[in-house]
């Protein structure tokens, strides 16, 4: 999956597959995480978060999705 770079202190780049519901997320610190079953619309939240990727990431997407470090 393509991820796109994004300026943000906690994230460095984001991706997401539409048909199967799937967002990898990669932090500065160096893990890439993928989560499971995460709606259009929760994606398109964080990627018009642009103001706070990471408090985004904290209060709408973390412990909240089935997910996996990659």
């Amino acid at each position: 999956m393509e991820r796109m770079r994004v300026k943000s202190g906690s994230l460095r780049a984001i991706g997401y597959n539409e048909s199967e519901q799937i967002l990898e997320i990669e932090f500065h610190h160096g893990g890439v995480y993928r989560y499971f079953g995460v709606s259009k619309k929760v994606y398109d939240g964080l990627m018009n978060s642009q103001s706070s990727y990471g408090k985004y990431h904290d209060r709408y997407i973390k412990n909240r999705y089935r997910h996996e470090k990659i």
